[in-house]
Parts: C-alpha cells; sequence; structure tokens
C-alpha cells in the first residue's frame, strides 16, 4: 500500500495515545499539520513559542497519563524548544519530539534550517532518529516512544524530511502498536538485605523523590509500618500527602522546614526511593546521611554517586515498595516511636507557620498566609504548578499538596518561564481539575504572552504572579556576601497591561487582608474558561529555610582564606555602602 509519510505520523502518534502536540507550523511540516486537522483524537495546539510548548508537552506529561509530545520545525524551532527538552531530560519526564527535516532527495547543500540537529540535542535526549524512507516512520515513532517511556524516562527526537511527509511512499504493513516495555524485577536477595536493615533500625526514615510517585497507598502502608517521617525531593513533593502526619517537607537538616530536622534527628536507616541525590533536594550536598543508606531507583546509574548505599536496589519503585511491605508485614510486627514522631512533625509545622505568621506582619502579602488561604480554597486535586525562583522554595515550605503528581516545577535543569505555559499544558491534560500556577515576576516575564494560548483555548488557569521587582532568589543570595544587588532589579512591569494584551482576567492582591476575597473572586472566573492573572504584592523579606541553609552550606565549604576574604568584603560594605 501507499501512504504520505504526514499519514503514517499521524497514525504511529495516535497509536502511542497522543492526545496533544505542540508547535508552529512550518514549510517543514505543514502537510503534518494538516493530517493532524483530521484526526478525531489529536489536538494541534498553537503556541507563542516553541519553549512554551515544550514545557506543556512536559507538564502534560507529568500530570497526564498521555504522552507529552512537540510537533516543530527543524533548526529555529528545535533550538527555541531546547529549554523544555533539557528540563525534560534532567527531570526524566518522557516527551517525544517529532521534528520536520529538510529534503533528503534532492542532492542540495545549504538548504533552509540545515543543521545537525541530531548532534545538538546528542545530550539532552535518550536517543534520536533520522527517518530515510516510508517503511521507518512507524516503527521508529514506536521505537521512540518505548525509549521515552522505559527506564528512568525521557525526551527522545524523530526527524522526518519534508519530501517524506508530503510524498506517498510504499510501505509493506500498518501495524497497530503493542508495548514490549519491560519493567525490570528487583533482585531478591537486595530485598532481603534491605529489610535486615530495616528491622535493625531503631529510627528510620524514608526520602522519596518524583520516582515514588506511582507508589501510592502502598507508600503510605509502608511509612506507617516503619513508623518513619517521610521527606520528599523538590520534584517529589507531591509523592506523599503533605496532610498526612508522617509527611515532613522538602529534605532532611538544616536547609529543610524544622520538621523535616527534628523528626529525622537520630536517623540510623534512610530508605530512598525514587530520588538521585541531586544539588536541590540535598540543600546543594549539605544532607546528612546514615551510613545504612537503602537507595532504589529505576535507573541504577544513580547509584554511590553523591551518597554511598549500604544496599542499592534497581527496580521499578512500586515493585520494590509492594515488596518490602510484604516482607515487613510478616516479620515487622510494630514499633513504639509513631505516636512521638508524629507529634514531632505537629509541633514543628505549627510553629513554622506561626513564626511566618507573626515575623511578617507589613503592608505587603505574607507568603504564609497567601499559602494557606489558597490551600483552604482549592480542592484537594487541584494541580499546582510552581516556575524557578524565590517563590518555588516558598511554595516547597508553606504549601500542602495532597496528591501525586498534583505538584510540578522545573527541577534539576532549573529553568525560569516554566510556569505559564505548563499550567496550560497540565489543564489541557485534566480539564475538569482546578490547575493554579505560581510565578515569580522575572519567571513570567519571560513565557507570559503563553497566556494568550489560554484565551485562544478557553482555559481556564489562574497564574499567581508574585511581584516584588526583583529576581529575589538570587538577589538574597548576593545580599549576603556581596551587601549588594547587582543586574536582579526588574524594570517597572505592568502585569495588568499584559492581561488586556493577552485577553485575560486580572486582579490584585495588595495587602493581606485581599488574600481569601481575591483567591475567591480568581478560582470563581476560572472556571467559565477565562485565564486569570493575579498579581500578588509579595513580602520576600524573610527568607525560606532552603536559601539560609544553602547558603551557610556553600560557604562553609570555602578554604578558610576565601572564607574570610568574602566575610570580609561584605563586613566593609555594609559599613562603607
Amino acid at each position: 500500500m501507499k501512504k504520505t509519510g504526514a499519514q503514517l505520523t499521524v497514525f504511529a502518534l495516535e497509536q502511542v495515545g497522543v492526545t496533544h502536540t505542540f508547535g508552529i507550523p512550518g514549510v517543514h511540516n505543514t502537510e503534518i499539520y494538516d493530517e493532524l486537522n483530521k484526526s478525531k483524537q489529536i489536538e494541534p495546539i498553537l503556541v507563542t513559542h516553541e519553549g512554551g510548548g515544550a514545557f506543556m508537552a512536559d507538564a502534560m506529561s507529568r500530570t497526564s497519563s498521555s504522552i507529552g509530545c512537540m510537533m516543530i520545525v527543524p533548526a529555529a524551532g528545535m533550538t527555541h524548544a531546547m529549554s523544555g527538552i533539557g528540563e525534560a531530560y534532567l527531570d526524566g519526564i518522557p516527551m517525544l519530539v517529532i521534528s520536520g527535516g529538510i529534503r533528503n532527495d534532492t542532492g542540495r547543500a545549504y538548504q533552509l534550517h540545515d543543521i545537525d540537529q541530531h548532534k545538538i540535542l546528542a545530550g539532552i535526549t535518550k536517543e534520536s532518529w533520522k527517518v530515510e524512507n516510508h517503511r521507518d516512520i512507524v516503527s521508529t515513532i514506536y521505537q521512540a516512544y518505548e525509549t521515552a517511556v522505559s527506564g528512568e524516562p525521557g525526551p527522545v527526537f524523530v526527524e522526518i524530511p519534508v519530501n517524506l511527509q508530503l510524498f506517498s511512499g510504499e510501505i509493506d504493513e500498518l501495524p497497530e502498536y503493542s508495548s514490549t516495555v519491560q519493567i525490570p524485577k528487583p533482585n531478591g536477595a537486595s530485598i532481603d538485605e534491605a529489610i535486615k536493615l530495616l528491622e535493625k533500625s531503631k529510627k528510620p526514615g524514608l526520602f522519596v523523590g518524583w520516582g515514588a510517585a506511582n507508589c501510592g497507598e502502598s507508600l503510605i502502608k509502608l511509612a506507617e509500618r516503619l513508623n518513619a517521617p517521610v521527606a520528599t525531593s523538590l520534584q517529589g513533593l507531591s509523592s506523599f500527602p503533605g496532610n498526612h502526619p508522617l509527611h515532613t517537607g522538602m529534605g532532611i537538616g538544616e536547609y529543610a522546614v524544622p520538621a523535616s530536622e527534628k523528626a529525622f534527628e537520630g536517623c540510623d536507616c534512610l530508605l530512598a526511593i525514587g530520588v538521585r541525590f541531586g544539588e536541590i533536594p540535598t540543600g546543594s550536598f549539605g544532607m546528612k546521611v546514615p551510613e545504612n543508606l537503602i537507595h532504589v531507583d529505576i535507573n541504577p546509574d544513580v547509584f554511590n554517586k553523591n551518597y554511598p548505599a549500604k544496599v542499592s536496589i534497581h527496580g521499578d519503585a512500586s515493585e520494590v515498595v509492594n515488596q518490602l511491605l510484604l516482607k515487613l508485614d510478616d516479620e515487622n510486627k510494630g514499633r513504639g516511636r509513631g505516636e512521638e514522631v508524629r507529634n514531632i512533625i505537629r509541633k514543628e509545622k505549627e510553629n513554622y507557620f506561626n513564626e511566618w505568621k507573626e515575623e511578617l506582619k507589613g503592608d505587603r502579602v505574607n507568603p504564609a498566609l497567601f499559602f494557606k488561604a489558597l490551600r483552604n480554597q482549592l480542592k484537594d486535586d487541584a494541580i499546582l504548578v510552581a516556575d524557578d525562583g524565590n517563590h518555588t522554595f516558598l511554595t516547597a515550605e508553606l504549601f500542602e499538596v495532597r496528591k501525586p503528581r498534583h505538584f510540578i516545577c522545573p527541577t534539576d535543569f532549573n529553568c525560569m518561564g516554566y510556569c505559564v505555559p505548563a499550567t496550560i499544558g497540565a489543564k489541557l491534560g485534566n480539564p475538569d481539575k482546578q490547575v493554579v500556577g505560581i510565578a515569580g515576576d522575572g519567571a513570567f516575564l519571560m513565557t507570559g504572552l503563553e497566556l494568550l494560548t489560554a484565551t485562544s483555548l478557553k482555559q481556564g488557569v489562574v497564574v499567581f504572579v508574585f511581584n516584588d521587582g526583583e529576581l529575589s532568589q538570587i538577589s538574597q543570595g548576593q545580599e549576603i556576601p556581596y551587601n549588594r544587588k547587582v543586574c536582579t532589579q526588574l524594570g517597572q512591569l505592568d502585569i495588568e497591561g499584559i492581561a488586556q494584551a493577552t485577553g485575560t482576567g486580572y486582579y490584585r492582591i495588595e495587602d493581606d487582608g485581599d488574600i481569601p476575597i481575591i483567591i475567591d473572586q480568581a478560582l470563581r472566573a476560572a472556571p467559565e474558561g477565562v485565564p486569570v492573572i493575579v498579581d500578588v504584592n509579595i513580602d520576600y523579606s524573610k527568607r525560606t529555610r532552603f536559601t539560609k541553609g544553602i547558603v551557610k552550606t556553600n560557604l562553609g565549604r570555602f578554604p578558610l582564606r576565601e572564607k574570610v576574604r568574602f566575610i570580609g568584603r561584605a563586613v566593609k560594605r555594609k559599613i562603607t555602602g
């Protein structure tokens, strides 16, 4: 039979469950877009910038059962999308990137968009392919999809030359997709070793990341069986319910919230599940890990990179947790520290909220009061999307996430500009849920115009912009060692003007008295299909535990001579200005 490459591409995407594509059409992919327009399953989404499209695809993968898919032009479309592809790569998020390509049937050099895309993308994709004939299109997309979702997930890239898209070619068959993905089985001996360590432990603890997001009730049962406090990574904040009495917060140690620091004191066995011990969740590697570390991950390459493990278990987190739970149910009948741990966590969480409440009583918006009111007014299954900045760690410390995969943010790639497009992607993947974004004003400036896409699609998302006129996460980091802020003050930003330009609703929270009223009005407006911007006059004067902790940790590592120089310079500038 004969089919055009465009027809084959859309067929394959439908087979692997794609529901939306994100991108901008150009001369190298208009034939595919024309076929997408005929699809009853896939909706092509026009974005304002491919970088925003990549963040939408990322959020689709994180919050729904569909893989996020990009449909882009080669060269500039690919380079624009690279920030989002890189974020997905370092965060372990599956993404399928389909790009048009230059003609491979003319023999001509220096064609429009003629660039080796695969060399450029080699460091931020799991694998990439360039299709050379019609027969390989469907099988290549199937292979790419399985690569994206297997093992530690990540982005993949497929280039399809434009002549293959445009013209019909002979194919042998049109096979339906059937998964061949294999999930590695955990080693039984390693499971037994882990059980022995947990049985001997007097004060076990759990540290969970995004890799544990699908463990669900089994992870809760495991924590309860061990009476163990549970801390999370930033990315894994939703992997354990924040309203569970054993949940402590992000990280373990001085850079973490007091509930985490106190509950993990004396921890003699740490069970780490689906977490890589990267720089952010460990507070710039300031986390203290006990000798008895049990590390569980789908990617064996992460073992013993930053912290040596006594036992490493390679496998799917859900399978490992279920096996541990079965053995502990049989042999590990109870522990006496449960109430003590719960009381510590409850007390320290209350104290930390009250600390924020009492210390900030000015004419701006107190972050603790804002997040408490937001949590009270959102449904349990609302999805919260953060960007990269000071607000990220305020969210992590002060907002209670209750459902798996219902909090997302950029982490290891740490790319500003994520929130607005990711909020749209999450809403498209979850049309019946509340989807709310939190962005700093600097991050909002990068991709805020993507709200035009939300307006066009009638996506009722709410984006709260924490507006303080600075790149505050960096400016706060500058204050201690430099006693000045360099290149971190923003120009005058008219957020209401951006709302008018993009056709969104606009509200402003001026002070604490406005918080509950404006949140309520914004959330009521969104279900009408109108995106809403809320301009929040945020008070950033109190630093998060994370910010204070990492400054202390990094300064403490300086050689003595350099430490004296930095401190001396800061003191001198404090005196002389």
